[in-house]
C-alpha cells in the first residue's frame, strides 16, 4: 500500500492514537519556515502505555524464530523501497535536506541496514566452551535483552531509526522509540509500514515528544531494559544518570564529535579537498562525525585553502532534486551556527567565503570556510553542527597527531596521504572510533560506528551492534563419561 498521507498520532500497539494529555506540537518546514503539521505530544503516561505494550509483546516476540524475523525485516525493507520517493519528500520537508539526498542516501542506506540485519536474524548463536572438567558440558546462548528504549536525533531521522531498529528486531527485542521533536513525521510513516510488514502489536512503538518529559521517562522507566541514544554529549550524560535511577539499565551512546582530518604534505590535493568537503558539508554540516578540524601541512596549506574555497562556492543550495545543501533544521540551530561564525571572526580567524544567510526564506547558511584557525578558538573546540569549515596549519606529523588527539571527543578522524604506510601509522595513533584514509563518511551497514571518550559508549552497525541487544547466558551441566 503506497504512503499517501502523513501520520501525526502516536503509534502504540500497532494503532495510531492520540496522546493521553491531548497536547500537540507543531513541526516546521525549515525551507519555508511554515508549519507542516500539528503532532500529538507524548509524555510520561504515553511512555507507560507504550512500555506495557512492548513488555507484553516481548513475551512472544522473543520466541519468534530467526527466519520469521528475517522475513519481516526484508518485507519492511521492500515496503520502504516501494515508498522511497514519498518518504524522501517528507524527510526533505521535515528535516530540510534535498529530496535527492534523502532518497538516495538516507533512505537507501536505511533499506540496506534492514536487509543486512535481516541476514543476521537467523545466525545469532553462542559457543560451546571446553572446560578443564571433561564431565561437564558448557555452552552459551545469546538472548534478546528485552524492551529497548530508543531515542533518535533529527539529523538523519530515518537512517538513525534503522540503525537501531534493524539490529534490535533481528535479535528479538521490542522497542519504544522516541523520534526528535524537530523531525517526527517520517518515523510515523515508517511505523505504518512496520504494521503492514506483519510485525505483531507492541513490538515497535513510536512516540513523538520532547526530551525532558518523554525522553526522560524512557531513560528512567523500570521496565525498559536498555536505552540506545544518539545525540549530544551533554544529553548523553543525562541519559546515563537517569538510567541508573530505577533498574541500572544498559546504555549505548552515539554522541558528539569534533573530528580531525589530517592533510599530509604528500596528499593528492584534489582528492583531499573532496574528502574534506564531503567530511564537513555532508548533511549541511549536521553530522556528528563531521571533519570539523582540518589540520593541513604548512607546505601545502595555502594551495589547499584556495581549493577548499573554490569547492565550497560550487555548493548548490535548495531542497529540490540535485541540490547539495538544504537549510538547517530550525531557527535554534540556525542562530547557534551564526553565533559560532561571529565568534570565529571576533577571535581572529579569516572567513574566506560564506558566513552569511542565504536567501530571504528558510534557515539557509552559506557554505563557510575559515582559515587561520587556532586550537584555542571556540570554532576549533566546540561542535558547530553546521556548514562551517575550520582550516588549521601544522608543521610536523607528530604535532598534527598530538593536536588531533587533544579533544574530549573521539568519534572519527581522517588522514589524506599518498603513502599508505605513513597513513596507517597515523591512523593507529589517532584516538577515534573510525579513521578514514583518503575517504570520509562511509556508512556501510557492515562496518561498526561509535566513539572514544565523550563521543559515546558501544558500537552501532555491523556484527558489533548485535552485542547491544543481547545477553549472554551460560548453561552448564554434568555428562556421563562412559
Amino acid at each position: 500500500m503506497p504512503l499517501d498521507s502523513v501520520y501525526t498520532q502516536l503509534f502504540i500497539n500497532n494503532e495510531f492514537i492520540d496522546s493521553k494529555s491531548g497536547q500537540t506540537f507543531d513541526t516546521i518546514d525549515p525551507s519555508t519556515e511554515e508549519v507542516l503539521a500539528s503532532v500529538q505530544r507524548a509524555t510520561k503516561d504515553d511512555v507507560d502505555e507504550a512500555v506495557k505494550a512492548a513488555t507484553k509483546a516481548f513475551t512472544t516476540w522473543r520466541d519468534v524464530t530467526g527466519p520469521e524475523r528475517r522475513d519481516m525485516l526484508l518485507k519492511l525493507a521492500s515496503l520502504m523501497e516501494e515508498n522511497q520517493q514519498a518518504l524522501a519528500e517528507w524527510e526533505s520537508k521535515d528535516n530540510g535536506k534535498p529530496v535527492s539526498i534523502a532518497r538516495d542516501v538516507d533512505i537507501a542506506l536505511g533499506i540496506k541496514h534492514l536487509r543486512y540485519f535481516a541476514g543476521w536474524a537467523d545466525k545469532i548463536q553462542g559457543k560451546t566452551i571446553p572446560t578443564e572438567n571433561i564431565n561437564v558440558m558448557a555452552f552459551t546462548i545469546h538472548e534478546p535483552v528485552g524492551v529497548v528504549g530508543c531515542i533518535i536525533p533529527w539529523n538523519f531521522p530515518i537512517l538513525m531509526m534503522m540503525w537501531k531498529l534493524a539490529p534490535l528486531l533481528a535479535c528479538g527485542c521490542t522497542t519504544v522509540l522516541k523520534s526528535s521533536e524537530k523531525t517526527p513525521l517520517t518515523a510515523l510513516m515508517v511505523a505504518h509500514l512496520i504494521k503492514e510488514a506483519g510485525f505483531p502489536p507492541g513490538v515497535v512503538n513510536v512516540l513523538s515528544g520532547y526530551g525532558p518529559d518523554c525522553g526522560n521517562a524512557i531513560a528512567t522507566h523500570p521496565d525498559i531494559d536498555k536505552v540506545a541514544f544518539t545525540g549530544s554529549s551533554a544529553v548523553g550524560h543525562e541519559i546515563v544518570k537517569a538510567s541508573g535511577t530505577s533498574n541500572l539499565k544498559r546504555v549505548t551512546l552515539e554522541l558528539g564529535g569534533k573530528s580531525p582530518l589530517i592533510i599530509c604534505e604528500d596528499a593528492n590535493l584534489d582528492q583531499a579537498v573532496e574528502v574534506a568537503h564531503l567530511g564537513l558539508f555532508l548533511n549541511h554540516g549536521q553530522c556528528c562525525c563531521a571533519s570539523s578540524r582540518i589540520l593541513v601541512d604548512a607546505k601545502v596549506h595555502d594551495a589547499f585553502v584556495q581549493k577548499c574555497i573554490e569547492r565550497a562556492k560550487k555548493q548548490k543550495l535548495g531542497t529540490q532534486e540535485g541540490m547539495d545543501q538544504g537549510p538547517q533544521v530550525d531557527k535554534i540551530q540556525y542562530d547557534k551556527i551564526m553565533n559560532y561564525i561571529e565568534s570565529g571572526k571576533q577571535e581572529g580567524a579569516i572567513c574566506e567565503t560564506g558566513g552569511k544567510r542565504w536567501g530571504d526564506k528558510g534557515y539557509y547558511i552559506e557554505p563557510t570556510v575559515f582559515s587561520h584557525v587556532t586550537d584555542d578558538m571556540k570554532i576549533a573546540k566546540e561542535e558547530i553542527f553546521g556548514p562551517v569549515m575550520q582550516l588549521l596549519k601544522f608543521d610536523t606529523i607528530e604535532e598534527a597527531i598530538h593536536r588531533a588527539n587533544t579533544s574530549h571527543y573521539g568519534l572519527a578522524a581522517g588522514v589524506c596521504s599518498s603513502n599508505i604506510s605513513n597513513a596507517m601509522g597515523i591512523a593507529r595513533r589517532l584516538k577515534a572510533g573510525s579513521v578514514w584514509i583518503n575517504m570520509y563518511d562511509d556508512f556501510d551497514a557492515a562496518i561498526p560506528f561509535g566513539g572514544y571518550k565523550e563521543s559515546g559508549w558501544g558500537r552501532e552497525k555491523g556484527e558489533y551492534a548485535l552485542d547491544n541487544f543481547t545477553e549472554v547466558k551460560l548453561i552448564e551441566f554434568p555428562i556421563n563419561n562412559f
